[in-house]
C-alpha cells in the first residue's frame, strides 16, 4: 500500500503545479522602470548568502500569488517569474517594480520591506529557473 500513495502523491503535486502555472501570463508592456531605477545595482550581489533571507521574504511575502516556484498562479494572474522576459530585467528593475507595484494588474508594492530586503528578494528571483534548466547561484545584473 504504502508503494502506491508515494508516487500518487508525488504524481498530484505535479498536477498541482502544472495546472496551478499561468501559461497565459503576458506582461505589463506600461509597467517600465525608469533609466536611473534600471541602472541601479544590487549592494547585496557579491553576497549570495543572502538569498537564503529572499526565501523566506518570498515564501511570506509572494508565494501566494506567484507560486512556490515562482510560476506564476492563472487564479492570481500572477507573473511567472521564471520567465525570459522576467530574468533579463536588471536587478535594479526588479527592485523597482518590488518596491512599487503594480496595483492595475494586482501586484501590491512592497516599499514597506526595508530595502536590503527588497533586495534579497531580487536574488532569490535570480535562482529561480524552469525545471529543465539548471539552477544556478544568484547573478548580479
Amino acid at each position: 500500500m504504502r508503494a502506491t500513495v508515494l508516487p500518487a502523491a508525488t504524481a498530484l503535486a505535479l498536477l498541482g503545479v502544472v495546472f496551478g502555472q499561468n501559461p497565459s501570463y503576458q506582461q505589463d508592456p506600461k509597467w517600465r522602470a525608469p533609466a536611473e531605477a534600471v541602472a541601479k545595482p544590487n549592494p547585496l550581489a557579491q553576497k549570495p548568502e543572502a538569498t537564503a533571507g529572499g526565501i523566506k521574504l518570498f515564501q511570506r511575502n509572494c508565494v501566494e500569488c506567484h507560486g512556490a516556484g515562482g510560476i506564476g498562479l492563472e487564479k492570481k494572474h500572477a507573473a511567472d517569474l521564471q520567465l525570459p522576459a522576467v530574468q533579463q530585467q536588471s536587478d535594479g528593475a526588479l527592485f523597482w517594480k518590488i518596491t512599487n507595484g503594480n496595483t492595475d494588474r494586482g501586484m501590491p508594492s512592497f516599499s514597506r520591506l526595508p530595502e536590503l530586503q527588497r533586495w534579497q528578494l531580487v536574488l532569490y528571483l535570480r535562482t529561480l529557473k524552469p525545471a529543465n534548466e539548471p539552477q544556478s547561484k544568484a547573478s548580479a545584473k
